[in-house]
C-alpha cells in the first residue's frame, strides 16, 4: 500500500509522478533526458545500466520495467539482460560496457569509490568522457529514482508480464510522450 495518495491506484513511477504533476513532468524529462537523449550509448545500454543499478539496489519495479525495456532495445533479448544483473564480469557484453557497468556499480554502492583507475579501464576499453560521464550520470540517477519508488512504496503490477508492456511502451513512446500526469 503507497504511502501516500495515488491517483487512480496507477503502478509504479507513474503514479507517484500523477500524486505531484509538476514534478512529474520534470522527472520524466529528466529520465527521457538521460536514457532517449544524444548519447555515445545505445538507448539498451542507458536501459541496461538502469536495470542493473535497480537490480543492485532492490527495486522490484524499476527491476522489472526497465529490464523489459533494456530487452526490447536489445532485440528482445531478455537472457542478456538477466546476465549482466546475475554477474556483468562474465555477462556476455563487449569490455565497452561490462567497463561501464563496473562504474555503475560503484556509483550505486558508494561513488566516491569510482578510482581513476575504474576510468582508465573504461578508456582503454573504448568509452570516451561522454559516455563515462552519462554513465555515471544513468547510476546516479536511478538511485534517487529507485528511492523515490521505494521510499513512497509505490503500486507494483499485479501480474509480471505487466512489465514486458511497461518496457515495451518505455522503448517506443519514450519517458513524456503523450505522458498527462495530472490524470491516470
Amino acid at each position: 500500500m503507497p504511502h501516500i495518495a495515488i491517483p487512480g491506484r496507477r503502478p509504479g513511477i507513474g503514479g507517484l509522478m500523477a500524486s505531484k504533476p509538476a514534478s512529474g513532468r520534470l522527472l520524466s524529462e529528466l529520465a527521457q533526458q538521460l536514457l532517449r537523449g544524444d548519447s555515445p550509448l545505445s538507448v539498451g545500454e542507458r536501459e541496461l545500466i538502469a536495470a542493473y543499478v535497480s537490480s543492485r539496489n532492490e527495486t522490484r519495479y524499476c527491476t522489472g520495467s526497465h529490464s523489459a525495456a533494456a530487452a526490447h532495445a536489445l532485440g528482445g533479448d531478455y537472457e542478456l539482460v538477466d546476465a549482466v544483473k546475475k554477474d556483468p564480469a562474465t555477462a556476455p557484453v563487449d569490455e565497452r560496457t561490462r567497463a561501464l557497468l563496473a562504474i555503475a556499480a560503484k556509483v550505486q554502492g558508494d561513488a566516491r569509490n569510482v578510482t581513476a583507475e575504474d576510468v582508465a579501464a573504461a578508456r582503454a576499453a573504448g568509452a570516451d568522457d561522454e559516455a563515462i560521464h552519462d554513465a555515471v550520470l544513468v547510476a546516479a540517477a536511478f538511485c534517487m529514482f529507485n528511492r523515490y519508488v521505494d521510499g513512497l512504496d509505490a503500486i507494483l503490477p499485479e501480474d509480471s508480464a505487466d512489465y514486458d508492456e511497461i518496457g515495451a511502451a518505455l522503448v517506443t513512446r519514450g519517458y513524456v510522450a503523450g505522458r498527462d500526469w495530472t490524470r491516470d
